[in-house]
């Protein structure tokens, strides 16, 4: 392929388990710039990131698998296995909402704050999974590999306690590092499957 962002594209994969390597601090900055660069609704930028290593990683970790167990089996198991992924990563990075455009939205658009919560709301969704996927693709693109850990959100409230977040909404957690091992390509449904030309 000869175009380069589509190229990384193509090679991004989910990476659970990472190699004991450390990730320097200035490649994690490139990999927060690009996050910082996504569009988001009138350029709020209503989220925040937040970079987790050692100990504190741990205690994520920790408190995933504590949680795990309110949980029905196969929800359970598999928020162990996120749990186990933030353990393994040499740094995690947190993304939150902050609530800041649903606080201030309807100044903005001159409507009722109670009409256009859901509206504000989704917005702030939108802009922060832009976000994250600009992280994981400049993750991919430096030679790391990444995971956005969705499981999470059924803990949500938890987890924005844990990081200090006392507004907005629980967004993603993206564990970071150099891949233990190479990943073949997902299977995908083809363009027929999914596209719709009106």
């Amino acid at each position: 392929m000869g175009n380069e962002t589509l190229a990384t594209i193509t090679k991004r994969r989910s990476i659970r388990q990472f190699k004991d390597e450390p990730v320097d601090n200035a490649i994690i900055q490139q990999v927060l710039y690009a996050a910082n660069r996504a569009p988001s609704a009138h350029n709020q930028q209503s989220w925040r990131f937040i970079v987790l290593r050692g100990e504190k990683k741990q205690q994520l970790a920790q408190l995933a698998v504590e949680k795990s167990s309110q949980f029905p089996k196969p929800v359970s198991s598999i928020l162990r296995m996120a749990a186990r992924s933030v353990s393994n990563a040499p740094v995690v990075i947190a993304v939150v909402n902050t609530g800041a455009l649903i606080e201030h939205g309807s100044q903005l658009f001159k409507i009722e704050k109670a009409a256009g919560h859901d509206f504000f709301r989704t917005m702030e969704i939108q802009s922060s999974a832009a976000a994250v996927q600009n992280l994981l693709l400049a993750a991919t693109a430096l030679g790391l590999g990444s995971v956005w850990l969705g499981i999470l959100f059924l803990i949500k409230d938890e987890v924005r306690e844990y990081l200090g977040e006392p507004k907005g909404e629980f967004m993603a957690v993206i564990p970071i590092g150099y891949s233990l091992k190479e990943q073949g390509e997902p299977r995908k449904k083809g363009l027929e499957y999914v596209v719709k030309y009106l």
